[in-house]
């Protein structure tokens, strides 16, 4: 039976090695969004010029990490973690980025539950360790960061 309600998961429904996938075809990125935000946040000439990137360590252009690092939160929030309440960093024990986001790459995310447990000093929530994984249209890795979140629990206890 199809439902019209979006699924939320509650800490109860989080198990390790549970994987959470965004939609298929992932998102486009588009020479004029990297450089935007590069402008704004990440002012390097890899990032804004494609002849100054041709040169540099990247071979070309290639979007700031950071800006990767936005995307992913975006792909998060529109269905690759559907979280009760959002999904609430409580920070990162790392985050890498193994090869550069370019032009025309399509990414999506894939969240793997490592780690769950009820926080001891307020019972409506608890801690999730995620394995957040972003890949582009080869389904190589473009960045992958383990994040700490915060976690809704249905019932208090």
């Amino acid at each position: 039976m199809m439902s019209n309600h979006k699924i939320e998961l509650y800490l109860e429904d989080l198990a390790p090695g549970q994987i959470y996938r965004s939609a298929a075809g992932g998102e486009a990125i588009e020479t004029k969004a990297i450089k935007a935000f590069a402008r704004q946040f990440d002012p390097q000439p890899f990032h804004l010029d494609e002849e100054a990137a041709t040169k540099s360590l990247f071979g070309g252009l290639a979007a700031s990490g950071w800006h990767t690092a936005a995307l992913t939160m975006g792909l998060l929030v529109r269905g690759g973690l559907p979280l009760a309440g959002g999904i609430i960093g409580a920070g990162a024990d790392e985050t890498r980025w193994p090869r550069p986001v370019r032009p025309g790459d399509r990414l999506r995310v894939e969240s793997e539950v490592i780690e769950v447990r009820p926080s001891r000093s307020r019972p409506d929530q608890g801690l999730a360790k995620v394995r957040v994984s972003t890949l582009n249209q080869n389904d190589e890795p473009v960045q992958v960061m383990i994040a700490n979140l915060v976690v809704r629990r249905r019932v208090a206890v």
